[in-house]
């Protein structure tokens, strides 16, 4: 459906710390008006496609700031086609992919090559970090923070092999980067130590429940400590991915608004949902890095969240083909498809009483937003684009595998069933998912950024 005019009625609106009934009116793609249910009476409007949203609630469009869609180069796992649809099925309708495909996106033609990429075949919008060596600080330096979300620094080795440990380049990136500085920190030189002695005590085929203490809370909270001082003596703009520690929520700040902090944070929903007790159903299914951790970890990491110490949700979506994942310890790679399921994980939680839809919309549409400052998205705001979510949090559904939208094919959530359904996402005004449907002539716009 391409109408240009959109009118949603009769939904619950999740906005800006607010839950109220009422009405939104789109037109070429932005939001033209947000009315409450009142001030709609005796209000004659003409649309193009009007949506009854009764029982249901409408949220902003989600942004997921870390995913890997494995495009170019690895979609034999997933590519930009494939995860963009199993995204707005969740309810994203934005993201940010990491550099760590092939070729690794280190050089502003190749990061253009992905732009392009998605512009032809993402269904929603997009941008792309570019990834730091220790040798690129200079093709960094010429990046437009207008049109590129940041710079992604590997300070601990993870899928494809990124890693930064030159202390003399970390220190130009923190000291000359016009771009956030994104961070995944693991100090590499204690998972090596680790790895070594279990290595030595169960050979290549040790059990997963000992990937928490090779990739342990002491590798996530040094190597935090140190990009944390690295942006403070620098004023760097620094916002540090994945924290998987209760140690680590000690080294940010909950007393200033997000648009006000120079060091932001985030958490991922699999830190969420599961601790060291799931390797023992799930095995290699939930090995991530940083590794999922202890139930306090788990426990201190949503408080953190709800105290604004933590400033988002993300997923760090990573998927790896089902055989390979099946492989011995260290040959089994680390990652997680999520971005479908993301949303109904964190609806879950508020259904047990966890958190709220208000603190959800904060941390998967309002602070990305306001994290990376990008463009009029992430509200329902007037002027701004009509990403939007419609929900039925009384719809329960199980996931079958032929409901698992990713290239991969699986999830750790087959079989389970949510008790929230995602009805219909619309991204720039346009209907993109409905009801199980897809539009698949619309495909997303590049974000861009206020710097």
């Amino acid at each position: 459906m391409n109408a240009n005019i959109l009118y949603i009625t009769n939904a619950q609106i999740v906005n800006e710390g607010k839950i109220f009934l009422g009405n939104v009116f789109i037109k070429d793609g932005l939001i033209e008006n947000i009315f409450t249910q009142k001030e709609t009476l005796g209000i004659d409007i003409s649309a193009d496609c009007i949506i009854d949203a009764s029982g249901q609630y409408l949220f902003p469009g989600i942004i997921d700031d870390q995913v890997h869609f494995r495009d170019p180069g690895l979609t034999e796992k997933a590519d930009m086609y494939t995860e963009s649809k199993a995204a707005a099925a969740g309810g994203v309708t934005s993201f940010m992919d990491m550099p760590n495909t092939l070729p690794k996106a280190v050089t502003l033609d190749i990061l253009e090559e992905k732009y392009k990429l998605a512009s032809e075949k993402s269904l929603i919008n997009y941008s792309f970090f570019i990834g730091a060596t220790n040798t690129n600080i200079n093709e960094v330096l010429k990046a437009d923070a207008y049109k590129i979300c940041g710079v992604k620094i590997f300070m601990g080795a993870s899928t494809g092999n990124m890693l930064v440990d030159n202390d003399e380049a970390l220190n130009d990136f923190f000291s000359k980067s016009k771009l956030l500085i994104a961070t995944h920190c693991e100090e590499e030189s204690i998972i090596q130590e680790n790895l070594t002695f279990y290595k030595n005590k169960f050979g290549d085929d040790l059990p997963m429940k000992y990937h928490p203490l090779i990739r342990t809370e002491e590798a996530c909270y040094q190597s935090t400590f140190k990009v944390v001082n690295l942006a403070k003596k620098h004023n760097t703009r620094l916002h540090v991915l994945h924290l998987s520690t209760a140690k680590e929520l000690d080294l940010f700040d909950n007393t200033k608004p997000i648009r006000e902090k120079n060091i932001t944070s985030e958490v991922c929903v699999h830190h969420l949902w599961f601790d060291e007790s799931d390797y023992e159903k799930y095995g290699s299914l939930v090995k991530c890095n940083p590794a999922i951790k202890t139930k306090k970890d788990k426990e201190e990491l949503l408080a953190g969240l709800l105290s604004n110490k933590i400033d988002i949700i993300a997923t760090d979506h990573a998927p790896h083909l089902l055989y390979e994942k099946s492989n011995v310890y260290t040959k089994s790679p680390s990652g997680i498809p999520l971005i479908q399921h993301s949303f109904l994980m964190m609806l879950e939680l508020y259904h047990l009483g966890k958190i709220s839809l208000e603190k959800i919309a904060e941390k998967m549409c309002h602070a990305p937003a306001e994290c990376y400052k990008i463009s009029k998205r992430g509200f329902v705001r007037k002027g701004y684009a009509a990403d939007i979510i419609l929900v039925d949090l009384n719809n329960p559904w199980k996931v079958e595998n032929d409901s698992i939208l990713y290239k991969c094919k699986w999830s750790p959530f087959e079989n389970f069933t949510f008790k929230s359904k995602v009805i219909s996402t619309i991204i720039n005004g346009k209907l993109v998912y409905n009801k199980g449907k897809f539009n698949e002539e619309i495909k997303g716009q590049r974000l861009l950024f206020e710097k």
